[in-house]
């Protein structure tokens, strides 16, 4: 089985150690990915914005492991403050609407005090 790294980048790939996204085979491995723009290394105080940010970052992740949103099976949501998540939903039915991943959400702190969510997702190519 091949084996890709893809990168969108981000300076904290290299500080910390990771890839944006690992390719296995038919399989596309996306880690977890905030809403900052990585072209300014900027990111928005809404929760909205961050949440459309992230899935860019992740559209983009999957386009370059000639993939798209369309091929993901599995989502986690993992956001600051849990009771905020229905904020998110009309985004998240425009990314995955009519792709419908399976998915789950966690309430948890994350790295960076500006962060509002971070999104994680596993595809499947399709043949």
């Amino acid at each position: 089985m091949t084996r890709r790294l893809i990168s969108s980048g981000s300076t904290f790939e290299e500080q910390i150690g990771y890839s944006r996204a690992v390719v296995a085979g038919d399989w596309v491995f996306v880690s977890g990915t905030t809403g900052f723009d990585y072209k300014t290394m900027s990111i928005s105080e809404s929760l909205l914005q961050q949440t459309e940010q992230c899935l860019k970052n992740i559209e983009s992740a999957l386009q370059q492991a000639d993939s798209s949103l369309k091929d993901v099976v599995r989502v986690t949501y993992v956001l600051l403050n849990g009771a905020e998540f229905e904020q998110c939903w009309p985004v998240l039915r425009k990314y995955f609407g009519e792709v419908r991943p399976a998915a789950m959400m966690i309430s948890a702190g994350l790295a960076d005090p500006r962060m509002k969510i971070e999104i994680e997702v596993t595809a499947l190519k399709r043949s």
